[in-house]
């Protein structure tokens, strides 16, 4: 299969991803959960088991614990005040014991380091929504995020709302490691 004349798909979606890894990255950088993506990628392991056990699609299994891995995050640092590396760090020990608990054997290693294999056409037009998307979200509150990287205070003086901010960011950084 192919994309624009002469590029495989594959070549295509990576770039998108990158880019899109690129941008989230470097705010995530800057909030200095440089080392979070690691361990928020182990988030969706249990997903990935108990869709494994199902017989379901892994990615959507992945999907729904990086969701509610992501929310659990935002919500004990938002109770507790703790740092977002430290709040990850407690929601990743649970995660990844469970998973590999949950996970069957034969396929926790491929669950753990992946399998490079063909896109599809379906799974390079999710990959390319999933990128595109997260590119305009970034850029369309990039303005917000910048300032709140800056100063917080002033951030919340000029309206933005931090709470809802951090979120967001945690959700697009959760979906950047998915894709």
């Amino acid at each position: 299969m192919n994309g624009p004349p002469g590029l495989p798909y594959e070549v295509v979606a990576a770039l998108l991803v990158a880019v899109a890894a690129g941008l989230v990255g470097s705010f995530a950088l800057l909030k200095r959960m440089s080392l979070a993506s690691d361990v928020v990628s182990h988030l969706a392991l249990p997903g990935i088991g108990i869709a494994l056990v199902f017989r379901l699609d892994p990615l959507l299994g992945a999907a729904s614990t990086l969701l509610v891995g992501t929310l659990l995050v935002w919500g004990i640092e938002k109770k507790t005040g703790l740092a977002t590396e430290a709040a990850i760090g407690v929601v990743f020990a649970a995660s990844l014991a469970l998973g590999a608990l949950i996970t069957p054997k034969a396929d926790l290693e491929e669950a753990l380091f992946g399998q490079i294999k063909p896109l599809s056409f379906l799974d390079f037009a999710i990959a390319t929504s999933a990128s595109l998307a997260i590119v305009a979200i970034v850029f369309a509150r990039k303005q917000q995020l910048i300032l709140a990287l800056f100063s917080r205070e002033l951030a919340a003086a000029s309206n933005v709302k931090l709470q809802r901010l951090d979120l967001e960011f945690l959700l697009l950084f959760s979906l950047t490691i998915l894709v």
